[in-house]
Formats: C-alpha cells, sequence, structure tokens
C-alpha cells in the first residue's frame, strides 16, 4: 500500500506526571527519540509541531502532597517548572510545553466530555467501590494498602505490589486499610461515566490489527492481545478532588479521570500556542483535524492501551479528530541492572545529571540511543556510560575531527586547501560515505534511532581510516599536493557530521560548524563533497569531547550504592523462616555445580531464560529459569551456579527444563543467581 503524503506532522511526547523529576528512563523511552524525530523534520524543511505538557492530575500528586502537608498546587507548581528547565536545559526542542491545569485545557477537557455525554457516547454505572468512613471519602486505589495475596507484603497498594510487581485490584488486599485515616474501609456504592470501548472493538481491529501492520512489533503485539480478549468499558470520571470537575449535573465531588483529561493537553497545549502567534501556527484545529496532518505519539510501554486503544476511542466518539498514524513506544530502560524505580529513588534524575556533568547533555543523549530500549528492555550502567564517551565519541568521533582540523591548521593555516586529481583511495572514501543521507533517512522514518545514530557515526570511523591510510603527515614532506587532497575530502567528511549528528547530538553539532564556520546547512545537503570551498577559512580548532574518568564514575557508582544500601536498611524484612524440616528431608535434594555453556532468551516469553549446562555428567543438561527481568543472557555464560540436579522434569513454553537454578530474593524483589568464590568442577556435589 503506497504511504500517503502528508501536509504537516503533530509529534506528541507523554505529559511527565509533575510529582518528581525526569529520569533517564523517561528520557531513552519518550523524549531523546521524539527531540531526534522532530529535528530531523525540521531540518528537512518539513512542517512539524513538537508538543509537550506536564500531566498534573491523578493520584500520584495527591498523595505526594499530603506526605508533604501541602496543596496539591503546591506540587505541580514546583515539580511543572523543574520538569520544564531539565527539558530546555537539555535540549528537548518543543514548541510548546505547557500543563493540564491550564485555563485553556480545563476549557477543553471539560467540553470533549460534555460533548460525548451530551451525545450518548458515555454510560452511565453505578458500582461498589472502597469508602472510607472517618474521611468522608471514596478512596483511589492508590490509597488502599494491605497484604498482597501473591507475596505477602504487607505494604501492597489497591493497584499494585511493589515488591512482587504484580497488578492487583482493592478488592485483592488481606486486611485492607485507608491510607488517609487508617481505618479499614467499606464497600460502598458511587456512580461514574464509562467510555464503552466494547463499542469500538470491531473498529479498533480494523484500524490497527490490518491497517497498521507497520507498527513495531511491541505496539502492534501489546495492542493485539487487548483486542483479542473481550474489551469493557471503563470508568472515564473518578471520585475525588483534584482534578478537572465532572461538567455534569449530580457528579460534585467527581473529576475526569486522568487518562481522559492528560491525552487532551496534547490539544489544549496546541491551542495555547496557536492562539500566542497564530502567523506562524494557524488554528489548532488544522494540526488535529485536518486529514492532511499525520499523527505521532512518543510514548513508554506502560502508556501502549491509553494512546492506542482509549485516547482513539474517543476521538472516534468525539468525531472531529484524526487518528494516530504511528506510536513508536519503547520498552524500558533499566539502571545497573536493577528496574528503575522512583519509590525508592533507584533512578539518575536528569536535573542531577546536568548539575554533576555540565555541558555534557550530547554525552547523555548518545548513550541513551545507542541503548534505547526499542524492541526489548535494555540496560544503562555507568561503565557503559564512560566506555561509549570515551572510546566513541572521544577517540572515534571527536578524534577524526582533531586530526582534520589540526593538520589544517598546520599546513595551510586553517584554510580549507583546493581537491587535486583523485586517487583509488579517495574514490573508495567517498563512495563509502555517498549513502549516509540514504541510510540515515531510512532509518529515521522507520523509527529506528538507534541504527540511524550508528550510520551517522560510520562517518567518522570511514574518516579515521582515511586519515590513517593516507598518512598526510608522512606525505607532505614528498608530495604537498597530494596532502591538498586528503585534507579537503577529510574536512568535507567533517561537514557531513555536523549535518548528520545534529538531530542526534545538536549541542556538539553547533560547535562543530562554530568550529568549520559552518553557518548555513540543510538536511539535503547530506552526503555532497562540496560543502566546504576551497579558501574557506575554519577557526581554531577545539575538542568536542573530553575523556570521563574513572574517578567520576566512582563517585556516581558510589552514589547509587549508597541509594541501595540505604533502601536496604530501611525496606529490608527477611521472610518468617520456613518450617523446621528433617536433615533427611534436605538430604533428598540434590545440589550440584553447573558451568554455563549457554544462555539465551526464551521467545515469547519475558521472564524465562534457557541455559545449557555443563553438569559433569558428559551430556549437556537444559534448565529454564525465571530470571530474564534481572540478567541479559551474555552476563551469566562461563559462570559456575548451582542447581537441583533431581527435580523431576516441567515443560515451560515447549522446552523441558530438567531442574532448578538457585537464586537470592534481595528485599526489593530482585533475584540473584548463586555463583561460587572460585572455581569447582562441573557436577561437585553441595552439602
Amino acid at each position: 500500500m503506497e504511504q500517503k503524503k502528508y501536509k504537516r506532522t503533530t509529534v506528541t511526547s507523554a505529559l511527565p506526571y509533575a510529582n518528581g523529576g525526569i529520569h533517564i528512563g523517561h528520557l531513552a523511552g519518550v523524549y531523546v527519540p521524539a527531540d531526534i524525530y522532530v529535528r530531523y523534520l525540521r531540518l528537512k524543511k518539513e512542517e512539524v509541531m513538537f508538543v509537550g505538557g506536564s500531566d498534573e492530575h491523578g493520584v500520584p500528586i495527591t498523595i505526594r502532597a499530603r506526605k508533604e502537608g501541602v496543596t496539591p498546587q503546591d506540587i505541580v507548581d514546583r515539580y511543572h517548572q523543574l520538569i520544564k528547565d531539565s527539558f530546555e536545559e537539555f535540549g528537548i526542542s518543543f514548541d510548546v510545553y505547557s500543563r493540564t491545569t491550564s485555563k485553556t485545557h480545563h476549557e477543553m477537557a471539560s467540553a470533549f466530555f460534555r460533548k460525548l455525554y451530551d451525545e450518548g457516547k458515555l454510560t452511565e454505572e453505578t458500582t461498589e467501590q472502597y469508602y472510607d468512613e472517618e474521611a468522608h471519602q471514596f478512596l483511589a486505589d492508590r490509597y488502599i494498602t494491605g497484604e498482597c495475596p501473591h507475596c505477602h507484603n504487607t505494604g501492597a497498594y489497591g493497584d499494585q505490589c511493589e515488591k512482587c510487581g504484580r497488578d492487583l485490584s482493592p478488592t485483592e488486599l488481606i486486611n485492607p486499610k485507608s491510607t488517609i485515616s487508617g481505618s479499614v474501609p467499606v464497600m460502598k456504592g458511587t456512580k461514574n461515566w464509562y467510555l464503552p470501548l466494547n463499542e469500538y472493538q470491531e473498529w479498533l481491529k480494523g484500524w490497527i490489527l490490518d491497517g497498521h501492520k507497520e507498527w513495531r512489533s511491541n505496539v502492534y503485539g501489546q495492542c493485539k492481545s487487548w483486542l483479542d480478549m473481550d474489551l469493557q468499558p471503563r470508568a472515564m470520571t473518578r471520585d475525588l478532588n483534584w482534578g478537572i470537575p465532572v461538567p455534569v449535573e449530580g457528579a460534585e465531588g467527581k473529576v475526569l479521570y486522568v487518562w481522559f483529561d492528560a491525552p487532551i493537553g496534547y490539544v489544549s497545549n496546541t491551542k495555547e500556542l496557536c492562539e500566542s502567534n497564530p502567523a506562524r501556527w494557524g488554528d489548532w484545529q488544522k494540526w488535529w483535524q485536518d486529514e492532511d496532518t499525520r499523527l505521532v505519539h512518543f510514548i513508554g510501554k506502560d502508556n501502549i492501551v491509553f494512546h492506542c486503544i482509549i485516547f482513539p476511542v474517543m476521538m472516534k466518539a468525539h468525531g472531529s479528530y484524526i487518528m494516530p498514524d504511528n506510536v513508536p513506544a519503547n520498552e524500558f530502560l533499566n539502571l545497573e541492572n536493577d528496574k528503575i524505580s522512583t519509590s525508592r529513588n533507584w533512578a539518575i534524575w536528569l536535573h542531577e545529571y546536568l548539575r554533576d556533568f555540565p555541558g555534557k547533555q550530547d554525552v547523555l543523549r548518545y548513550v541513551l540511543t545507542a541503548n534505547a530500549p526499542e524492541t526489548k528492555d535494555n540496560n544503562f550502567t555507568w561503565r557503559d556510560f564512560q566506555d561509549r564517551n570515551n572510546n566513541e565519541l572521544v577517540a572515534v568521533y571527536g578524534n577524526f575531527v582533531n586530526r582534520a582540523l589540526q593538520l589544517t591548521k598546520k599546513y595551510w593555516d586553517g584554510v580549507v586547501p583546493a581537491c587535486g586529481e583523485l586517487t583509488d583511495v579517495d574514490r573508495h572514501a567517498i563512495e563509502e560515505f555517498k549513502d549516509v543521507k540514504a541510510k540515515v533517512e531510512n532509518l529515521l522514518d522507520a523509527f529506528k534511532f538507534r541504527d540511524a545514530q550508528f550510520e551517522a557515526m560510520n562517518l567518522a570511523r570511514i574518516g579515521n581510516r582515511y586519515i590513517t591510510e593516507c598518512e598526510p603527515w608522512k606525505v607532505w614532506k614528498t608530495d604537498p599536493k597530494r596532502v591538498e587532497t586528503i585534507l579537503y575530502i577529510s574536512l568535507q567528511l567533517v561537514a557531513n557530521l555536523a549535518i548528520a549528528f545534529e538531530p542526534f547530538l545538536p549541542f556538539s553539532s553547533k560547535k562543530l560548524r562554530e568550529l568549520i564556520n559552518m553557518a548555513d546547512f540543510d538536511w539535503s545537503q547530506l552526503g555532497q563533497t562540496d560543502l566546504l570551498p576551497a579558501g574557506h577559512q575554519l577557526a581554531e580548532p577545539a575538542l568536542l569531547f573530553e575523556k570521563i574518568e574513572d574517578e567520576t564514575i566512582e563517585a556516581q557508582l558510589k552514589r547509587l550504592d549508597d541509594i541501595r544500601k540505604a533502601n536496604g536498611a530501611a525496606n529490608y524484612q527477611a521472610a518468617p523462616i520456613k518450617e523446621t524440616i528433617a536433615f533427611e528431608d534436605f538430604e533428598k535434594l540434590d545440589i550440584r555445580v553447573g558451568h554455563v555453556k549457554a544462555c539465551e532468551k526464551v521467545k515469547k516469553a519475558n521472564k524465562l531464560l534457557r541455559f545449557t549446562l555443563d553438569d559433569g555428567s558428559g551430556t549437556d543438561r537444559t534448565i529454564v529459569s525465571g530470571i530474564a527481568k534481572y540478567y541479559e543472557p551474555e552476563e551469566l555464560v562461563g559462570k559456575d551456579i548451582l542447581f537441583i540436579a533431581n527435580l523431576a522434569p516441567r515443560q515451560l513454553m515447549g522446552i523441558e527444563s530438567q531442574g532448578m537454578i538457585l537464586s537470592a530474593e534481595d528485599c526489593d524483589g530482585s533475584l540473584s543467581v548463586t555463583t561460587l568464590l572460585k572455581g569447582v568442577k562441573p557436577g561437585s556435589q553441595v552439602g
């Protein structure tokens, strides 16, 4: 099917909750890829609007306000400004960054709901919910705690147990209590208005499953899993006192569900921008209601259902809005092999990074793009951050640029020399980079930002090989004219790097353009070999990037170690000792040492790893273990681990598992495989 040509593109990025800062998981999952894409479209001279803003309603904000003894407005005012300032300093180039407490948003969200209500697009239902008789209010899921029915953590919330990670409903909790008064809540009837998702199920199947097979596999797959089930009506109102009041008589004490009002924030923020500068942006309707506009949502995987199911149904029910053309959602980024957790402060916060690494915005942008969790969860480590900076940005990109500029300064006083007769080596170098524009474009158009950045870096790799092979410092003594050609071609590669990296590393690209005095540039010039004419004066050479020393990284690792220890000291309570058993029962377990020969993820199973062990018998043993959340397979290959050898085999995802890997569960629920302090032969017994 031929791709439709659009006149303009509306790009949105998920609205962050204004109850905390932005961390690297948010950046890698949403904001860096969105910014890369928007900068790319702008370079192509396409008409694009980049819409962002703070989500300032919802229960997490009221919980934080209650804990701090301030109002919800105090919380959102503080964090909206922190988030906005951090984004600006980091170079996330929103055209508008507003908020859902604005007057424009309240008016637009209320009008949207009222239209659906007046046209009978919503249903009214009375359901039983937990009610706090002392506080005289219905309780949102997060205002109820109790014992998890799965892991028996006594501090589980009504929507999730943060220890075992299970999704819950409040009625599943054992001994539920209100976090507001501490009393035991009672069930009480309450009326709310629902969006009948079930009535739009067949339309969604046609629109997504038939019409958008080009979407990322993780997005398409999650949508399919929802649509393979029977969709149910979903409440669009809540019994709360913080939010947009439901604009219906008899709805006192109720507000719009945060996931109803938040996505409308994209539209209200657009309206604010258009009304502030109509000559530049026109009317807001053309960005949201014109069929010639392409809509793209950048989100994390936890928001797929809202942006691909609920929000499209809202817009379909309204009748005036365009549908998203693509929703390139990312998976999650872990930190040092552990899930990022704001409640445990296990995160790298953007405002703290900007303080600790001034002027190094592009280093973090580069590393997060290189490790982008585009179709599966990925991992950030400080050692990898250091390695990528020192071995790629400094040793490859920065090294090539510095060599080219310093040689030009030395031999031609910083003036671009003329290009002489080309040799086969020159033609080969030119041939290697002439297709860079098409390669990077194809990857960016397919939202493959990690691969696109790798292709951009290839320009520097080509340049380094070219200079090393040509050895201009040697040739200068015998053939200065030849050196002119070498440096001319090298400088053209440098100019191409400034364009190719503009979407990815805007700060260093700007600095590089200043070094080569390249004021005007255009994406269409990428791949050309005459960007800097002979006689063009360059500025004084300077380093684009600088090495990051071990002590800097050690300081960051110590900070994380302190956080881990604090979490352990504050939260750790060992599980009760199990019932005493006879020594003879223990002797029945055959625990042995196994050497991990191979390890791989089990397809279609996010939690499972398949181990191939040398168990000392001469025949490899296969064991399947549910620890994929905590390890990359390659981390475990070559390790000596402990396993139970005499468990009856069982089938897991069609694989016969012949035993059990022994792991320890940390206080935060994470698993750590047991390994040995020194080498022991495979098959050795433990006893």
